[in-house]
């Protein structure tokens, strides 16, 4: 992720209106500088935070012991205290928050912030530091935070002062969940947690006013008409739509819009869940395991209309074969940096997507023009034909071994009208999730897309369970990304989260088996996993319960008997198809309509 220079230039010693103010003696209250984080984390509204203790955060913890409106959540490893606070802030979207101690305790938690980084969650991490005097000397546990952090943040910061602190941490939410969402850390040395300062808690509640960093909301009302009037005009439209959409709480205003001009439409990895799945207007997931009909209409469109997308090279594959076919590009996103990155656009709009998409519906209704019916209609008959080749079928008729697509369309046919969460860790199973879990509702769909990141799933599920506990979450991952985090499941029996875990076991590194399979002529590398843990006793060590899935008869009663344990964590190990690939793919390099369809491709 990348923010204009604009929003980097002098951050740090931006003005921000926390100007002291006196109180009715005129005396304001000393509070150690930890006291005063707690009271931010207070008046920014946070409810959970999570983390692990260590030396230079004992201060922290110790006012953390003396309040009781903000509930601490004691992870297992500090990668995951990240993961769990950025599963709470991608499914609620407010800003998750996380505190680890210093050195090995910023380190472990490195992931988890480029995870966030990668995919723009807003978050702070309170990272410890050795006392202000020992930085530099290479103290007990001492790591140059800053430093580490810098290329994987949107912004962070080194406290010098206690009375620096109130006002950098008004900086730190502000630049976390305004313009571009991203992580900011805000690395606090021990001394400065423990020293006294005056704390005025009324100048704290003023708005944030920094002179250096202005992020665009409202979109150029030109560059909007131009866009309405390319789209009115177009024979073969497309919307092509992103997790942006979802960070700017925007899917009912793209709803609107697509619904207006009854143009086809498609959702990255990222952007699952902002346009109905169950709408015949919706034509997949495009990428490299995208649809046929959604890879082809991106390939074959006249006008793209890109919101909140960033063309990736796991959407569009190789720029170049892109590039072959003309096509005129509308790219509406809030960082200006994203636009004609990898593919140059026609008509760039820098705005707010909710904002940009409000304005163009607008114009929409008040606009004389309609869409080209009879080409529309000749459009809708190419997708269709597109459509008739069943790119996501399977060998349903095998009843000798579990097919991971199977037990996924299971689940959607149980949980589709509950209010239901799924998370993912990063590999087969997260396609095969993202494919046949379809979902209508934003925000129930949350993975890792930018960083790929294994072990996310259940630190997600817990960070889920508590923001939204009278939700379904489960855990859709692997066996291999599962023992990643799978000393979570002690705190999810701590802290009363009871996720559905499901495992989709096939014994291999799947993803990385299925590439050796295509391009390495099956020299299955170190992806064949040939020391597993007994998963059912392990999740009975824990305190969970545990199910062992080996027929595919048993698998929906294996996942009724999981729903009816509300209370409980289940942890479901199916034995599935070891053979079985995730289809169609596009390999490295090629574009997106060179598709592999099936196993007699290979």
């Amino acid at each position: 992720m990348e923010i204009s220079k604009a929003e980097i230039a002098s951050v740090a010693t931006a003005p921000v209106s926390v100007a002291p103010a006196s109180t009715a003696t005129g005396l304001l209250p000393e509070l150690r500088g930890a006291e005063i984080l707690v009271k931010t984390l207070q008046a920014e509204g946070v409810k959970y935070i999570w983390g692990y203790p260590g030396g230079a955060v004992l201060h922290i913890y110790d006012a953390f012991y003396k309040q009781d409106t903000i509930q601490h959540v004691l992870v297992r490893h500090e990668q995951a205290a990240v993961h769990a606070a950025d599963g709470y802030a991608r499914a609620t979207g407010e800003v998750g928050c996380a505190l680890v101690t210093s050195g090995p305790g910023v380190t472990n938690a490195i992931t988890g912030i480029a995870t966030a980084y990668m995919d723009s969650i807003p978050m702070v991490i309170i990272t410890g530091q050795v006392p202000s005097h020992a930085i530099g000397l290479d103290a007990f546990q001492e790591c140059d935070t800053v430093g580490i952090t810098r290329p994987i943040v949107k912004h962070n910061f080194l406290v010098k002062d206690a009375k620096d602190l109130a006002e950098t941490m008004k900086r730190a939410f502000h630049i976390a969940r305004t313009g571009r969402p991203g992580p900011v850390v805000v690395d606090i040395p021990k001394d400065i947690s423990f020293n006294k300062v005056p704390f005025d808690a009324a100048a704290y509640k003023k708005p944030v006013e920094m002179r250096s960093y202005q992020p665009v909301r409202k979109g150029h009302g030109g560059q909007i008409r131009k866009a309405l009037q390319l789209l009115l005009n177009a024979k073969r439209p497309y919307i092509y739509t992103g997790g942006g959409v979802l960070l700017s709480n925007a899917s009912a205003e793209l709803r609107t819009l697509v619904d207006m001009l009854g143009y086809p439409v498609t959702n990255t990895l990222m952007g699952l869940g902002a346009y109905p799945a169950s709408d015949r207007k919706f034509l997949g997931m495009l990428g490299m395991h995208g649809t046929v009909e959604a890879n082809n209409a991106m390939q074959n469109c006249d006008v793209l209309l890109a919101v909140g997308a960033r063309f990736d090279d796991r959407v569009i594959g190789n720029p170049k074969h892109f590039a072959q076919n003309e096509r005129k590009i509308i790219h509406i996103d809030i960082d200006p940096s994203s636009i004609s990155k990898r593919v140059k656009v026609d008509i760039p709009i820098v705005g707010d997507v909710k904002d940009v998409l409000n304005e163009l519906i607008a114009m929409l209704k008040e606009s004389t023009t309609k869409p080209d019916a009879n080409a529309l209609g000749a459009w809708w008959t190419t997708i269709d034909g597109w459509r008739k080749r069943d790119c996501l079928a399977y060998d349903k008729s095998n009843k000798d071994v579990i097919k991971p697509q199977a037990v996924v369309q299971s689940l959607w046919n149980m949980t589709k009208d509950s209010e239901t969460y799924i998370t993912s860790d990063v590999g087969q199973h997260q396609m095969w999730a993202a494919q046949f879990y379809r979902f209508d509702e934003p925000r129930r769909w949350i993975n890792s897309g930018g960083l790929g990141t294994m072990g996310v799933g259940i630190p997600y599920a817990m960070g889920i369970k508590l923001a939204k506990p009278e939700a379904e979450v489960f855990c859709i991952t692997g066996e291999g990304s599962v023992q990643m985090c799978i000393q979570e499941l002690s705190t999810c029996l701590q802290y009363n989260t009871p996720i559905k875990i499901v495992s989709l076991n096939n014994r291999y590194l799947g993803m990385v088996r299925q590439w050796q399979e295509l391009d390495y002529e099956g020299r299955y590398s170190h992806s064949y996993m040939d020391a597993l843990p007994n998963f059912v006793k392990l999740a009975e060590a824990y305190g969970h319960v545990g199910m062992l899935i080996e027929k595919p008869q048993d698998v929906e009663p294996a996942l009724r008997e999981a729903r009816k344990l509300k209370d409980r964590t289940v942890f479901m190990d199916f034995r599935t198809d070891p053979t079985e690939n995730v289809f169609p793919m596009v390999q490295a390099g090629k574009g997106i309509t060179e598709m592999l369809l099936g196993s007699e491709e290979l």
